[in-house]
């Protein structure tokens, strides 16, 4: 029971200190390993013998194998993290712009009528209606968006 008392006096600050760093670096290995391991997964470019050959190599020899492979391929690890956060992104926003073309999307038909009531509250006139109404009916987008006119436009 005294020997419990006297616990931390027998495991310095020093020693606290580089048992902490190592088991950090333990975890930053296994981070980097298995970041490697997902390169070489990721890589198209790379063949399927070639890909088995540096997943063997870094399984059975690991600390040659990581070491070797960051020389040989590490400049393009990050290219090739780039161009998929990349491709990712794109996708994205084809994804959010599809989304937002069909479902809020207004027709020409919409726009006409809209038109229609703004020349009749005569905030624009006959001939900037009809511009705005051919623009709208060659499928060109919004009439009043398009020639600039609007609301006000007029005094």
């Amino acid at each position: 029971m005294s020997e419990s008392t006297y616990l931390a006096y027998d495991y310095p600050l020093l020693s606290v200190f580089w048992s902490m760093l190592w088991f950090f670096l333990w975890i930053m290995w296994f981070v980097l390993l298995f970041r490697i391991v997902v390169d070489i997964f990721r890589d198209d470019a790379m063949s399927g013998w070639a890909k088995a050959g540096w997943l063997v190599f870094t399984i059975v020899l690991p600390f040659l194998g990581v070491f070797v492979y960051i020389i040989a391929r590490g400049k393009n690890m990050g290219r090739r993290e780039v161009a998929q956060a990349r491709a990712q992104q794109q996708a994205f926003d084809s994804y959010i712009r599809e989304t937002a073309k069909g479902g809020g999307g207004t027709s020409s038909v919409d726009e006409l009528a809209k038109l229609s009531e703004i020349r009749a509250k005569g905030d624009i006139t006959d001939e900037e209606f009809a511009r705005a109404k051919s623009l709208v009916l060659s499928g060109h987008g919004s009439g009043t968006a398009s020639t600039g006119v609007g609301a006000g436009s007029r005094h």
